[in-house]
């Protein structure tokens, strides 16, 4: 018989199970979500389409989320967390300050090109004024290792002497931020206008090398 200090071994692997189940549940929920406010936004995003999408019911999303302005803000929130986790494993202060900055610029513009379902959930937001991004408890901290990074290889180039002074972090990651999501944002209209196939691997990869050489023409000295 277990000892009433101690719970039952059987009870606490019922328990993770079921917190495991639990987390899983609402990662399923965030990714089919994220798909559905990224491509209808939010006031075109119904509730019974992410359930039909989970093969599940609106009142068991309602009992991970309580509602669906409190999903979207999951959603945002779930979608930095993801690219600030990868930034964290780029390792750029192990690298000289040129060459992290290249990393990190080649890095966002990638990322968010692969990744459209994250620019047009900022796009989303922006429409809303970051009304909903101001609920978000977790939000400031979230991003402010992105600035960090910056802040930190910028000062570095300046000690170095190979950035040039008077340059901003916060604006600098606002450049960048920029010209990634401009490839996201204006990719079909551009195309169609120009008659240009932004989609091809070749066609990427010269816009991604031109940011990352723009930007590193605007730092140095």
């Amino acid at each position: 018989m277990p000892s009433k200090d101690k719970p039952d071994p059987k009870t606490k692997i019922l328990m993770t199970r079921r917190e495991q189940n639990s987390e899983a549940n609402r990662a399923n929920i965030i990714d089919v979500a994220t798909r559905i406010f990224a491509e209808h936004g939010l006031a075109g995003a119904r509730m019974d389409l992410i359930a039909k999408e989970m093969h599940t019911t609106k009142p068991m999303i309602y009992y991970y989320f309580g509602n669906k302005e409190d999903l979207y803000i999951a959603v945002l929130e779930e979608a930095y967390r993801r690219i600030r986790n990868i930034e964290a494993t780029l390792h750029l202060d192990e690298l000289d300050p040129e060459s992290a900055l290249r990393k990190l610029v080649d890095f966002t513009v990638r990322y968010q090109y692969q990744h459209p379902e994250f620019v047009r959930l900022v796009l989303t937001e922006n429409i809303h004024r970051g009304a909903y991004l101001a609920k978000s408890k977790v939000i400031h901290k979230l991003n402010t290792p992105a600035i960090g990074a910056v802040e930190e290889i910028y000062k570095r180039g300046l000690k170095e002497k190979i950035f040039r002074s008077g340059i901003d972090p916060i604006d600098l990651h606002m450049t960048i931020s920029g010209l990634s999501v401009f490839n996201v944002s204006n990719k079909h209209t551009f195309s169609y206008i120009f008659k240009r196939d932004l989609d091809s691997k070749g066609a990427f990869d010269i816009r991604c090398a031109n940011i990352v050489d723009l930007i590193l023409r605007y730092v140095k000295n």
